[in-house]
């Protein structure tokens, strides 16, 4: 299961809003109390929390309270609970640890430490290896409570050594800076309290003064740039006439410069028209010449086609006239025959 849902307790705002982001920087929802009456109250009515990071002092009842509070609830004792203190001591956390404390995170919170709490929480969570949930009596009596609840709690162990005023100096002298300790510590929350919310403020003021004038600076410059744009084609089109013109007169400048034929141009195109005349002389000459070979040529064809023909004539034509003659003597011989055969007939007769 991902360690997704934490219920963040402390009196402290800079405290809860410091470890609030690193904890929102792992992608968790985060849920803050500004004391332990308050966290007990929200658990009683909401959902239950994946993890409870608790501070350990704090006005009131202390952390180490509200653990035992918390553990002592059947419905909220599997909650894994991270107390947040400045104790450093190996026997103030193996103390802990025995009270019902899964880890501890020493003030103020670093981002490395954080991590290698939660990456042991969610190990721990997902292997089913949590810590079972110590057993504490509903209202015990605080005369008999073990050595190290009341070491956890700010109190002294328990003596049967007599009072003297030697014991009673360090007693009193020990309460007292106790007493200091716990004013020290609720001044300096109420310091830091204050101190947050007039740098909250003094940064709200200071972000809502830069976006007006920001956002007056983007009216005047959406005013100017509208100004601008009305007479940008004006200007566009006066400029652009003004370098037109310049480069209009520029250009005459040349052409008169160079305008006309000097010399030298006339000689060039005398040159010219000589050798174009030369060369249409010549294309003419062999035009010529070669025009004068092709109508020979072609009188030859024509006179050998027409001689050639005029042959063939005459040879039809006398073949023709002796075809005529030929039948002529036929006729003839046939005719005497005819003749020779009607007198011999008529002899015969």
């Amino acid at each position: 299961m991902a360690i997704k849902n934490a219920l963040l307790v402390d009196d402290s705002k800079v405290a809860r809003f410091a470890l609030g982001k690193l904890l929102e920087n792992h992608d968790m929802h985060v849920t803050m109390a500004g004391s332990a009456e308050e966290a007990l109250d929200f658990l009683n009515r909401h959902e239950h929390p994946d993890v409870i990071f608790m501070d350990h002092l704090m006005p009131g009842m202390n952390g180490v309270e509200a653990t035992k509070a918390i553990k002592s609830n059947p419905d909220t004792a599997g909650i894994p609970i991270v107390m947040c203190t400045s104790q450093k001591s190996s026997s103030f956390t193996r103390e802990a640890r025995n009270f019902g404390v899964y880890n501890i995170l020493t003030k103020p919170t670093q981002p490395d430490s954080l991590g290698l709490v939660l990456e042991q929480l969610a190990s721990d969570v997902s292997g089913g290896t949590l810590p079972a949930a110590p057993q504490f009596e509903v209202d015990p009596d605080p005369a008999q409570q073990p050595e190290s609840e009341q070491t956890l709690n700010g109190g002294s162990s328990p003596s049967v050594v007599p009072l003297t005023s030697d014991l009673i100096e360090q007693i009193s002298r020990s309460a007292v800076k106790t007493q200091v300790n716990n004013c020290l510590h609720e001044l300096l929350g109420s310091l830091f309290d204050e101190q947050f919310d007039h740098l909250k403020r003094a940064l709200e003021e200071s972000r809502s003064k830069q976006e007006s004038a920001i956002e007056e600076r983007l009216n005047a410059m959406n005013k100017l740039i509208e100004e601008r744009t009305e007479n940008l084609r004006d200007e566009v089109a006066a400029e652009v006439n003004l370098n037109l013109g310049r480069e209009l007169a520029e250009l005459k400048k040349e052409l008169s410069r160079n305008s006309g034929f000097t010399s030298n141009h006339m000689a060039e195109l005398k040159d010219h028209i000589t050798s174009v005349q030369t060369i249409d002389t010549e294309f003419w000459q062999t035009l010529q010449s070669e025009a004068i070979q092709q109508a020979h040529e072609i009188s030859r064809e024509t006179a050998e086609d027409i001689a050639q023909r005029t042959i063939d004539l005459f040879v039809a034509q006398q073949r023709s006239a002796s075809s005529r003659l030929y039948t002529v003597g036929l006729a003839i011989s046939l005719g005497v025959f005819s003749l020779g055969i009607a007198w011999l007939a008529g002899l015969f007769a």
